[in-house]
């Protein structure tokens, strides 16, 4: 009976799957694509771009230097008092810079060009202006507790006029990889600014990439406070 048992164990170790060997040999994830898209009462705007890790054996997940392009779309007023025509933005920039990761919260610090293009219309005149800048990024993501999140990002493009945004974003576990918290956002060019509060859903993952669902109030500086709603995603590679 012993010798019995003995052997059926021999035969059973010896049918065990085992790991496949390119999949333990597989490099780190080491890319990023991501996209947005958003819509309030007077703007449409539209994002892709991606960030890759290089010169860092762990990838995204190691510290190390990244580089990054994006290109951003908009429609908006021409002139915003009173609202007339309209103004169509396109904006491509390139990144370089560090990231410093501690499990997984990570910080990143980024500069690089960027160019843009502006195409307005109205009724009495078309208009193009293009220009170069020099844009500044940076973004942290830190899980200061149990099952929370949070998230910051700021950006500043140092024209004549200058841009800059900002958001702020905390998130609660609500099951899995799916977060629910509220969201901060600020936004300023020459005399105008927009504020934004609402809640984000993140971390939804359908059809093989890692969706964030947005929305709420916004106030302008020359409209009344209207409804937004943002869609993002990203994937890594």
């Amino acid at each position: 009976m012993l010798a019995r048992g003995i052997g059926a164990a021999i035969a059973l170790a010896s049918t065990t799957p085992r790991a496949d060997p390119a999949l333990m040999d597989r490099p780190p994830l080491s890319l990023v694509i991501f996209g947005s898209l958003e819509a309030d009462p007077s703007k449409t705007h539209g994002s892709i771009g991606f960030k890759r890790a290089f010169g860092a054996f762990g990838g995204l997940d190691a510290s190390g230097f990244r580089f990054g392009m994006k290109w951003e779309a908009s429609v908006e007023p021409a002139h915003r008092k009173p609202r007339e025509g309209r103004l169509y933005r396109a904006e491509v920039h390139t990144l370089v810079g560090y990231e410093w990761r501690i499990g997984d919260s990570y910080l990143a610090l980024s500069a690089g060009p960027a160019v843009e293009t502006a195409y307005r219309e109205t009724r009495r005149y078309l208009s193009f202006e293009q220009r170069t800048a020099l844009r500044l990024q940076a973004d942290l993501w830190s899980t200061p507790a149990e099952n929370w999140f949070l998230q910051a990002g700021a950006y500043a493009v140092l024209t004549d006029n200058g841009r800059y945004w900002g958001r702020l974003a905390a998130g609660r576990q609500l099951i899995g990889e799916l977060y629910l918290g509220p969201e901060f956002e600020a936004y300023r060019e020459r005399d105008y600014h927009k504020l934004r509060l609402g809640l984000h859903l993140s971390g939804l993952r359908l059809f093989g990439l890692d969706w964030r669902l947005a929305g709420g109030i916004q106030k302008t500086s020359d409209e009344k406070a209207g409804a937004y709603v943002t869609l993002g995603l990203h994937r890594k590679r």
